[in-house]
Order: C-alpha cells, then structure tokens, then sequence
C-alpha cells in the first residue's frame, strides 16, 4: 500500500475566498497508482464554509477517486491534475451561487 509519504507534492496550499470560507488544496505525484485510481496522483482538495467542509475531492487506496458533496459521496473520473482542479473550482463557484456566496 502506498502513503502519502512516498508522494512528492506538486501543490500544497490554502486560498481564502472570504473571512469564513477557504480551500485547501493537496496534490502529490506518486511512483505508481492507488488501487482503485489510474493516474499517479494523491489528492485532497476540500472547500470549507463556516468551519464546515461542505465539498471534497479525494482517493484512498481501494475506494478510488470520488467526492463528496455535504453528505453524499459519488465516484468520478480523474484525468489530469488540470481537469481535477477545473471541476473543483466549478464545484466551488456551483456551491457558492446554490447557497449564498460566503
């Protein structure tokens, strides 16, 4: 199994979009896939509203690449790190206009 440890990070950082609202944004490059994901990559990339992370991009070793939105959690395709990052900011802006931009 691989850790985070053996990934050599490629993004690791925080954007503020207001006084209650952040992402955090983690990406690692790994020597070979998780199991249950294609590319090489680790990656956590969470949007927190209010001390609450209300949508996160994730993998794990067997579960795969999936994210969660609230309290659902769903499977989807990772590409590329780019297209990884492009969904997340829609998801961001998508959230955002649903509820009120923080």
């Amino acid at each position: 199994m691989l850790s985070n440890r053996m990934a050599v990070d490629l993004l690791r950082t925080r954007v503020a979009y207001s006084e209650v609202a952040f992402a955090e944004l983690v990406l690692g490059q790994l020597p070979e896939p998780l199991q249950g994901s294609e590319p090489a990559y680790k990656h956590r990339l969470a949007y927190v509203v209010s001390a609450v992370c209300v949508l996160r991009y994730d993998n794990e070793a067997g579960k795969g690449d999936h994210r969660h939105a609230r309290s659902t959690e769903s499977g989807y395709a990772f590409t590329t790190p780019e297209q990884l990052l492009a969904y997340f900011q829609y998801d961001i802006a998508r959230w955002n206009d649903e509820n009120g931009d923080p």
